[in-house]
């Protein structure tokens, strides 16, 4: 988007535009967000921000009014592939905050001198600056939504002291963390979050997400789920839960969100416990990217339905998203066992190995284990995986590699990167990659054409004379139009 696109979103006041870009402005000294409902400032006054961070490193304070903070992430970290996109991803995984920037100055393959003038050329704010921002939107919004004690909400975000948590609040808000509590009215009840011995601390809060919201991806994730790993259940009322317990950098954790859409506001709730306050960061990036909080369906729902062949399924079902991963290692594990069979008899497959996993105690009923380690996949796997015996060696060849750190990939990685360390491995080919980046790299224009349930989409959706055959006239949002496809073909076996 050029100025004059962005300064038109100001003044529409156009809430879609949250968070992918902020609103600097002179006179004031204050940085916003473009649903601002102050008087539209002088356009010669105004400067667009790609970050709140850069509008803060310029000297800037964020608006007391509008809260700048408090809204999604920017979609642009997965439409981009560069190392501005790749270093945002792990930044807000909470990777400097744990390995500091020498350590995602490493991941990306920089010195930490070239990645902070890459990322200040091209964000306008350094690694630290980007890593505090973060930090600060963590923080208030466990502020805002959670009675946690305001050291727990500084550890959690990220920071290393109170002190320093303070000071940045301060900061950036100009205002002290009980004055941003005071905020904003609790919306429901919030469990405490003391930490006593090792009881895991607890959370509850609402994720903010931009509208429409495809309430469908919970039964993308039902019909996977792992007994015993993954739980899913809809109410009589209509309310959806997805919960699951994952495995975080310093300790495991169980989550559950829940959504109502006849609820005021159609909140997408999180009730979160982790064992090391300091996961939370993490907790709450990953969520988001496993319901894909960060997208911009009406620019995406726009892009799809210019394609007669997509054009009734986007009317019918807005706001599709592409679900995301909790866990690299996983994804791959599940990818390679799901490819060529069906999804039922991967989820069988998947629930014999799962009794490798760890043992959990304290999370909430049906929840009993961790989806097992690479190095417990590696030591277990061939006892547990049935079928051809050279698709059980691949799976365990990939755990055995992952354990051993020969392969490693994450949200750092970009398609082409991620494509160079998967496809050497034996049982790897173009689909699982494919698979792997919508998943994992949340990688957006991602068509699947050999996959069996895309080519069952196409025969239920109306054909199309004079288009591509995969769909490149809506990229990139390719990624999308095979979610589609799939719940065409979901919805064709459901109704034979």
């Amino acid at each position: 988007m050029d100025f004059w696109q962005r300064y038109r979103a100001i003044d529409a006041r156009d809430t879609r535009f949250d968070g992918q870009f902020f609103t600097a402005v002179s006179s004031t000294g204050i940085y916003c967000r473009p649903s601002c409902p102050a008087r539209t400032p002088k356009a010669a006054n105004v400067t667009f921000y790609e970050t709140s961070a850069a509008a803060h490193e310029a000297g800037y304070r964020a608006c007391k009014r509008c809260l700048p903070e408090a809204v999604p992430g920017t979609p642009a970290w997965n439409i981009r592939s560069d190392v501005a996109g790749r270093a945002m991803r792990l930044i807000n995984d909470g990777v400097i905050s744990r390995e500091g920037v020498d350590g995602l100055a490493s991941r990306l393959g920089y010195s930490a001198r070239q990645l902070n003038r890459i990322l200040s050329n091209e964000l306008g704010a350094g690694p630290l600056s980007l890593a505090r921002a973060s930090r600060a939107q963590t923080a208030r919004t466990l502020l805002v939504s959670t009675d946690m004690l305001l050291a727990d909400v500084a550890f959690a975000s990220g920071f290393n002291s109170v002190r320093q948590f303070n000071d940045t609040i301060g900061e950036v808000f100009a205002m002290t963390p009980t004055a941003v509590r005071a905020t904003a009215a609790k919306s429901g009840p919030h469990r405490g979050t003391g930490v006593s011995g090792a009881a895991p601390a607890a959370l509850t809060l609402n994720l903010p997400y931009r509208e429409p919201f495809d309430p469908g991806i919970f039964d993308f994730l039902a019909v996977r789920a792992v007994p015993g790993i993954e739980a899913a259940s809809t109410s009589a009322d209509g309310t959806r839960t997805y919960a699951r317990t994952l495995r975080l950098p310093r300790g495991s954790a169980s989550l559950s969100v829940s959504y109502n859409p006849s609820a005021p506001g159609r909140p997408l709730q999180l009730t979160a416990a982790v064992r090391d306050l300091h996961d939370l960061q993490a907790l709450l990036s990953r969520v988001r990217r496993l319901f894909d909080l960060d997208a911009d369906p009406q620019a995406i729902d726009n892009a799809l339905a210019r394609d007669p062949r997509l054009s009734a399924s986007v009317a019918a079902i807005p706001g599709v998203r592409v679900p995301g991963a909790v866990d690299p290692h996983e994804l791959l594990i599940r990818a390679m066992i799901g490819q060529q069979i069906t999804v039922a008899a991967a989820r069988t497959a998947l629930t014999q190995l799962s009794v490798a996993g760890s043992a959990v105690d304290g999370t909430s009923p049906g929840l009993e284990r961790l989806f097992p380690t690479t190095a417990e996949l590696a030591e277990h796997g061939r006892g547990l995986l049935r079928g051809p015996q050279r698709r059980i060696d691949s799976i365990v060849a990939a755990a055995e590699a992952m354990a051993s750190g020969a392969l490693d990939f994450g949200y750092g990685d970009d398609l082409d990167s991620l494509a160079r360390k998967l496809l050497p491995m034996p049982g790897v080919g173009p689909w699982t990659v494919g698979y792997v980046a919508m998943r994992v790299l949340g990688a957006p224009d991602v068509f699947l054409a050999n996959d069996a349930a895309v080519r069952n989409g196409l025969k239920v959706l109306p054909s199309a004379t004079g288009l591509s055959a995969d769909f490149r006239e809506v990229s990139p949002w390719r990624s999308y139009g095979t979610m589609h496809l799939w719940r065409a073909a979901a919805a064709k076996t459901r109704r034979t």
